[in-house]
């Protein structure tokens, strides 16, 4: 099995500082796990290493495509995956860092497709709860698949369809077969999992003092050349954080003042769902980090908890 060391947590939480010096320290290369700085042209927004950075340690999966491509969380695993191959092989251990959760959980579980689904099945389900109430086919699923019933919100009622889907296509409960597509993971990696945290006050005064540095860098110059490039507003790319907000600014929607209250407030919100996805994986262990405490500090902790 191959050796890999993921380093996540939320937004400004200082997972980029960290994971170089641990990458120095320990003879390592950064896979970046950032749905958002896959683009090209795209850096002050999505606080992507500088060069000075990236000649400390080697990063990997930065600017992989243009604002205007499609790129997939199964893609992702792709490349992830040949990455993480190549620096096991050059003798250096791989560090995934970031806080994409799909991204994460694409290397570390699988995706799961499933089959296609059969489109008067899915038509039929659909008549059900419209008859009967989204709560009805969720209580069709806690019959023949609990644990994967657990997992849904009872009002989800696009993940319970799909569910019950799976069962009549495969005589199979989704949650054995995605059981089955992590076992073969596990058997890929040896994984050892750490998450960042602060209190959530210094975590919020650390995403607002970024936010201020962003529009200091030249952040809505950077939105400006990218529409001048003609890259939409509307693209998948320009509707992530920091990118939308000063969208809204540049077409005049509001001024620059309201931009930046609007991107600190999203990026909290962003944060916040970020958590939410994290503490539900018990695979990670958690430091949490003091307000004054230094990067180097944090990484001496981090090396105790992976020598246990």
């Amino acid at each position: 099995m191959i050796p890999l060391l993921i380093i996540l947590g939320p937004t400004a939480v200082g997972k980029s500082r960290v994971s170089i010096i641990l990458a120095r320290e320990l003879n390592g290369e950064i896979i970046s796990a950032d749905s958002r700085k896959i683009y090209k042209y795209m850096n002050i927004g999505t606080a992507k290493p500088d060069e000075e950075e990236r000649k400390e340690v080697p990063h990997h999966l930065l600017d992989l495509i243009e604002p205007y491509e499609e790129f997939s969380a199964g893609r992702f695993r792709e490349e992830a995956e040949k990455v993480i191959s190549q620096v096991h092989q050059r003798g250096n251990v791989p560090i995934l860092v970031g806080g994409s959760g799909l991204y994460l959980k694409a290397v570390t579980d699988g995706l799961f497709s499933g089959p296609r689904g059969d489109k008067d099945k899915r038509k039929k389900l659909k008549q059900l709860a419209g008859e009967f109430g989204s709560l009805y086919l969720y209580e069709k699923l806690k019959e023949v698949d609990p644990l994967a019933a657990s997992r849904i919100h009872p009002h989800d009622l696009v993940r319970t369809i799909r569910a019950l889907e799976v069962y009549e296509e495969t005589g199979k409960p989704i949650s054995t077969l995605q059981a089955e597509g992590k076992q073969e993971r596990d058997e890929l990696y040896e994984t050892t999992i750490i998450g960042l945290n602060r209190p959530r006050p210094n975590l919020y005064r650390r995403i607002e003092r970024r936010t201020e540095a962003m529009f200091a860098r030249g952040l809505v110059e950077e939105v400006r050349n990218l529409l001048k490039q003609g890259f939409h507003e509307n693209l998948v790319s320009m509707q992530g954080v920091g990118y939308k907000e000063v969208c809204g600014y540049l077409h005049h929607r509001y001024g620059e003042e309201e931009a930046v209250r609007l991107l600190k407030r999203n990026t909290r919100r962003y944060a916040k769902r970020q958590l939410t996805w994290f503490k539900k994986d018990k695979r990670i262990q958690w430091i949490n980090i003091s307000e004054n405490e230094s990067a180097e500090e944090v990484v001496k902790r981090m090396k105790k908890t992976l020598a246990n």
